[in-house]
Order: structure tokens, then C-alpha cells, then sequence
């Protein structure tokens, strides 16, 4: 058995970055940006209101009250570009330019207006309600930088900057196959001695939250032949990963049957629980990473590794420390033995923000309820020793989507 730290390691040395494409940006939300992004435009590209009011020379009002004469009307949209001279102002909304010679808008709610002559009866300092030019970015500044996940803000200020298309990492696609005869899929009719397949459409739902495109290739029985012929639609995938088989049983067909069609295996089994039985290999230009069959063994892999081998295939940093963190163990801990341990833990912030995580009492790794009910994954080092209650410990913790605001 291999340490988790290795495995990783060498799963990521074997990633290639994908290549670039060019998206619209309405179908760029969750992608990966394989270039900066850069503005193509000043905003706002001129000096502009910030409310409703009038466009005057601070100079005009530095005592009030102060009688002018109203010679435009700006609404947002338009413009005036004649400059206005002493004693002038302009009727103006918000949104719109401010004309040449103005420096100060004065909010309606501090005039009279009559007719074509405008009082304002507050003094205001110069610039005043003005959103100077390029206040927000200015053309060919670089606001979003390569390996970016786009998120909706990103969106909308990529279309700010008149960026309609942007070059983003291809979705690598990922090819999905259950195993076994003991398992069927959703909706199918259940034998006495089956169970409801979850594992591939986790894994399918994961797969597409990290940025990649899942393919589904059923369930494979426990059958040389059918191993083989739906092993076969992972060409040309990026990755085949597989459920259940990977262990040494007479049933466990994974790593003899596709060995005899091209699998290298790098290595199978890690020193870490659940899932001991892991293969990672390659199928000609095809990774191959094999996951234990048992639904919490299966996502708790998928987050250690196949969700950093998805982000080194999209550029992103494959780094699992950014999801560590430390917090007080909620419960006594025994000595762990030489695998690495990750528990199922909920989470609670104390009064003083202190955060604690309690690990489950149960911890079998066919109970998908407590994976879904937990915030984190408490990690035990081989070995380690026992740990009393309000200890500090390791903690990863388990992801969301990226797609957000």
C-alpha cells in the first residue's frame, strides 16, 4: 500500500492541461479561463452623473443661492457637446454625460426651477455626484487572469468590458462505469439480492460541478465480456473511472480483464480508509482510475482524487490544502492503525468562532446518509495516537459547486 500524499502526486504527474476553445459568454459560467481577460472599453468611458439633477460649474455655486440659466437637457443616452460657459447648467439624469465645461452635479432636491432658470439653494463641493472616467476599469487593463473559475459576477463583467467570447479550458471528458452484478440502476426492477446502483451518477454530478463532461457507460456485470465491451466507450475520453471490481476477489474483473486490453497499472491499493482497493493506470491516451465499489469509499476517492485530477486537467490548482483546515475534535478518538483515516464529521462554529468537528459514530462505508449529512472529512495520520476531546484536528473539507454568484 502507497501513502495517500503519493498517490495523489503521481495521479497529478500524469495530467496533461487541456486545450483551449473559445466559448460564447453565455455558456461560459463554470468554465476555466485559459487566457486574461482584458478590457476593451474604459468604464465608465466618460465623465457621467450619479444622479438626477444639474450639470454645473462648482465655481457657480460656491455661494447660494445661486440663479442659472438651464440651456440643455441631458437624458441618459444622449450627450451635449457644446461646453457650457459662466453661469450655465444643464438639465441631466443619471446615466448620462456631463458636458463640456461642468465639473458638479447638483441634485434636484436642492433647486427651484422656473422655466429656463434653475435656483439651487445648497453649496456642494466640486464633483459632486460624478462618476469620473474609468472609474470602474479602464481598456486593456486585465481583470480576470487565466485558471479562473467564471463565476455569474465574472459574467457580467466580462460583458462590461465588451467581451462577448472568451478562451476557456475544453471540458475534459470523463467516462463513468459501474460494476457488478449486484447492482442495478434507479427505476430498474430489484432482485432479492441487488442494491440501487448511486455511485456512477455521483460521480456523473461531480464530475460536472468540477468543470468536466461526464459520459455514462452503465454497469458493467460481473462478466469478462461485458467488462470489456462497455470499457470500450471510454474511448477517447480523458478518463475512464470505474466503480467497484478493483480488489483481488474472483469477482473483482477490473485490473485482469482491461489489463489484457491495454491497462498499465501505476499502482493499486492506498494506505488510507474507506477505499483501500484504488487502481490508476492508463488505456493508450486514456487515464484510468479504478474506485472501490462502496458508496461512501467511492465519493470520499472522487474528492481526493479525482476531483484534483479534474482541476489539473482544467489548470486549476490541484492542491488539496486550500480545503484543509484545523478545528476541536468533538469527540475521544482512538489510536489509529497504519492507514490513513477520513471520517465523516458534521461541523458547529462556537459563540467565539471556534469551529468543532465531531466525527459520526458510525463510520461503515456503505452508508451514503452520513457522507451526505457531513460538512467535513476529519483526517487521522497513520498511527496517530489517541486524541481527547477538544483536541485540534485535521479537517478537509468536502467541496460545493463552483457555479455560484
Amino acid at each position: 500500500m502507497i501513502p495517500v500524499e503519493e498517490a495523489l502526486s503521481r495521479i497529478l504527474a500524469a495530467i496533461d492541461v487541456q486545450p483551449a476553445e473559445q466559448v460564447s459568454l453565455r455558456d461560459a459560467l463554470g468554465r476555466t479561463l485559459a487566457a486574461d481577460v482584458t478590457s476593451r472599453r474604459t468604464q465608465p468611458p466618460a465623465a457621467m452623473s450619479a444622479m438626477d439633477g444639474y450639470a454645473v460649474r462648482a465655481a457657480d455655486v460656491a455661494s447660494v443661492p445661486a440663479s442659472l440659466k438651464v440651456i440643455a437637457d441631458i437624458p441618459a443616452g444622449a450627450s451635449h457637446d457644446t461646453p457650457l460657459q459662466a453661469g450655465e447648467a444643464a438639465r441631466i439624469f443619471t446615466g448620462a454625460p456631463l458636458p463640456p465645461g461642468t465639473d458638479t452635479i447638483v441634485i434636484q432636491e436642492d433647486t427651484d426651477r422656473d422655466g429656463d432658470t434653475v435656483t439651487v439653494k445648497e453649496t456642494t463641493r466640486k464633483g459632486a455626484y460624478v462618476r469620473a472616467a474609468g472609474l470602474d476599469f479602464s481598456e486593456g487593463e486585465t481583470l480576470l487572469k487565466t485558471g479562473k473559475v467564471l463565476n455569474a459576477r465574472d459574467v457580467g463583467l466580462s460583458a462590461a468590458m465588451n467581451r462577448p467570447w472568451l478562451m476557456v479550458r475544453r471540458r475534459p471528458r470523463i467516462a463513468i462505469l459501474a460494476t457488478g452484478d449486484e447492482v442495478v440502476m434507479p427505476g430498474d426492477q430489484i432482485g432479492p439480492n441487488q442494491i440501487v446502483s448511486s455511485n456512477s451518477l455521483a460521480l456523473a454530478a461531480a464530475v460536472e460541478v468540477l468543470g468536466g463532461e461526464p459520459v455514462l457507460l452503465g454497469i458493467a456485470t460481473d462478466d469478462a465480456e461485458s467488462l470489456k465491451t462497455l470499457a470500450a466507450g471510454a474511448r477517447g475520453a480523458d478518463m475512464l473511472v470505474t466503480t467497484g471490481g478493483a480488489s483481488v476477489g474472483e469477482h473483482d474483473l477490473v485490473q485482469s480483464v482491461l489489463g489484457e486490453h491495454g491497462l498499465e497499472v501505476d499502482f493499486w491499493k492506498i494506505a488510507m480508509r474507506p477505499g483501500k482497493p484504488l487502481i490508476f493506470g492508463s488505456m493508450g491516451d486514456t487515464l484510468m482510475l479504478g474506485l472501490p465499489g462502496n458508496p461512501v469509499s467511492t465519493i470520499v476517492c472522487a474528492t481526493i482524487f479525482m476531483a484534483p485530477a479534474i482541476r489539473a486537467m482544467l489548470g486549476q490548482n490541484a492542491s488539496l490544502e486550500d480545503q484543509e483546515f484545523t478545528a476541536l475534535c468533538g469527540v475521544d478518538l482512538k489510536q489509529n492503525d497504519r492507514r490513513q483515516d477520513y471520517l465523516r464529521a458534521s461541523l458547529i462554529q462556537g459563540t467565539d468562532g471556534s469551529l468543532t468537528a465531531s466525527p459520526f459514530e458510525k463510520q461503515d462505508s456503505s452508508m451514503l446518509r452520513l457522507l451526505q449529512q457531513a460538512d467535513c472529512l476529519v483526517i487521522r495520520e497513520p498511527h496517530a495516537e489517541p486524541l481527547p476531546k477538544g483536541a485540534p484536528v485535521r479537517c478537509l473539507r468536502i467541496p460545493g459547486s463552483a457555479m455560484s454568484l
